[in-house]
């Protein structure tokens, strides 16, 4: 007996040393790499920009290759997630199609195919912002004052004189709120909303052969701070000249659920609501709040009835002919144990809002890492009311003590941000 169970666990020590050698070599091939998370392109009459998004400020270099025409950028010490798009087709007269692919175990590298002179592209990083790290290529007029003029295509000549410059866009402003009379509008620069074509089947070898051709090396620039730059990405997640109006769930005289240690799921709402609010802003869109600080909305404020609260919610959206409607909120069960995302929208609504609730409730998942309850209809005031797609998310359970506490700090509250604000760019898109 003693000898047959030394023999189980020598091959349940051999076993867990195969698994452990199986499971590390992934987590040692990107140790110390910056990951690329995913490649954004916006096609305008007067550009195209395509954007790179990294999880940390990166280094690059760039080369011109000919027969047929294209750029090359390899990103120094990164990674390439699978989530992201390999091939995205373009439509434009600047570019037409750009691959994305893990070149070497340290490189990613990114080919655009464009036939564009070197005076009418431009490429330089940005930190700052939503992303922590960017590469931003714009192919077209990337000039302060080249806006109309003619771009030097192989076939078409430049002007002599270029046209006047067109006026530059304003700022974005955010319009203070007053809680029961008015929701806080906030507008961004004014830029056009761009469709971005779904991802194509990507052919690896065709990224990788730039490698073998002759090309001259251009080193990247030093990393921009976040400034006007911003006003161009806005465009590229879709989400510029849309609005949206977010509805942080409960506030005021109504706490909402009650996590273990006490955490109210009116504060968390808030929370993300703000985030959110944030990084749709930076992203061009306009954004309605129906509340910024811990209040009801109705204008009767605690005494008003329930309807008559979420009507006001309602209100805020239909009013400023919102595009889309957004309202956030904690689910709660008498189980702890209880966990997980859920997406909802009004069972006799649009497809458009089954799809808005779909697409916001994968974006959560995907940043906070809880499971996913589906999506599901129901009959929720303030989704059946609105006269746009909506959806009501539960973010988390803030009766489970671990999504408690992940929802209580400032990380989950920011990927909670992003996860829907992913979400709403993919709607978008």
């Amino acid at each position: 007996m003693r000898k047959v169970c030394l023999l189980l666990l020598t091959m349940l020590a051999l076993l867990g040393m195969s698994l452990s050698a199986e499971a590390s070599p992934f987590g040692e091939r990107v140790e110390g790499l910056t990951e690329i998370t995913g490649v954004r392109v916006s096609s305008s009459q007067d550009k195209t920009r395509i954007v790179v998004d990294a999880k940390a400020p990166v280094t690059y270099r760039t080369m011109v290759l000919k027969d047929p025409g294209r750029v090359v950028v390899d990103i120094k010490d990164t990674w390439l997630s699978p989530q992201a798009k390999r091939e995205l087709a373009v439509s434009g007269p600047f570019v037409s199609r750009v691959r994305v692919a893990q070149f070497d175990q340290r490189t990613v590298r990114v080919v655009v195919e464009t036939t564009v002179g070197k005076d009418n592209y431009k490429i330089f990083p940005l930190t700052g912002g939503p992303v922590p790290g960017r590469v931003v290529l714009d192919f077209g007029r990337v000039g302060p004052d080249s806006a109309g003029a003619t771009i030097a295509l192989p076939d078409v000549k430049a002007p002599t004189k270029p046209a006047a410059p067109q006026t530059k866009p304003t700022k974005p402003q955010t319009k203070p709120q007053t809680p029961q009379t008015k929701p806080v509008e906030t507008k961004p620069a004014e830029t056009k909303p761009v469709e971005t074509k779904p991802e194509e089947q990507q052919t690896p070898q065709d990224a990788e052969q730039a490698a073998q051709e002759t090309a001259a090396d251009t080193p990247g620039e030093q990393p921009a701070t976040e400034s006007s730059t911003d006003a161009g990405i806005a465009a590229i997640t879709g989400l510029a000249g849309h609005s949206i109006t977010i509805d942080a769930g409960h506030g005021g005289n109504d706490s909402g659920a009650i996590g273990p240690t006490g955490v109210t799921e009116k504060s968390v709402t808030l929370r993300v609501a703000l985030a959110l609010q944030k990084i749709l802003t930076s992203e061009g869109a306009t954004v309605y709040m129906t509340r910024t600080t811990d209040t009801e909305v109705s204008p009767k404020g605690a005494a008003a009835s329930d309807i008559e609260e979420l009507q006001a919610r309602c209100d805020v959206a239909n009013q400023h002919d919102s595009d889309i409607f957004i309202s956030i909120h904690m689910d709660s069960f008498t189980n702890g144990a209880a966990k997980g995302t859920t997406g909802y929208y009004y069972a006799l609504g649009s497809k458009k809002s089954r799809d808005l609730a779909d697409k916001v409730r994968a974006g959560v998942i995907d940043q906070i890492g809880t499971p996913s309850r589906g999506t599901q209809s129901c009959n929720f005031y303030v989704v059946k009311h609105t006269d746009m797609p909506a959806t009501l998310v539960e973010v988390a359970f803030i009766s489970n003590p671990t999504e408690e506490k992940l929802m209580n700090s400032e990380d989950g509250v920011q990927k909670a941000a992003q996860g829907i604000a992913d979400g709403i760019a993919d709607f978008f898109g």
